[in-house]
């Protein structure tokens, strides 16, 4: 019994002192929250979306090699997995809208996407051809 218990503690303190070591790895929440917020701001003509997105994967990217080189020491390395897929996303959702609202400018004019009237008159007229 007591040979038991010793090495059930030794193993219980073992664990104990592995989890003290690890830390939170560095970025890792801002990750994922800049992940997320690149896909909400997307429809900001695309531009908010895309600067987020890049500055995402650059800080997963920096984020997974020093994971890497030592993944014992390291927690949230899934927040970082997560914001990069997210950031990915947002990329390409931002690249859509800006190309969807450059093409528009060019279509309906900037006049015209601020005044609803003009801009239908366009359409229809653009609808006619």
């Amino acid at each position: 019994m007591a040979i038991l218990y010793s090495k059930l503690f030794s193993t219980n303190s073992y664990l104990m002192e592995q989890n003290q070591t690890q830390e939170q790895l560095q970025n890792s929440t801002l990750i994922l929250v800049l992940g997320i917020l690149s896909i909400v701001t997307c429809c900001c003509y695309g531009v908010i979306g895309l600067i987020l997105g890049i500055v995402t994967l650059v800080l997963a990217k920096k984020a997974t090699a020093i994971y890497a080189e030592n993944p014992d020491l390291y927690t949230g390395f899934q927040n970082v997995k997560t914001g990069k897929i997210l950031a990915i996303i947002g990329l390409v959702l931002s690249a859509i809208y800006l190309l969807f609202s450059i093409w528009a400018i060019m279509t309906f004019g900037w006049e015209a996407l601020q005044d609803q009237e003009l801009l239908q008159e366009r359409m229809r007229e653009m609808m006619e051809q």
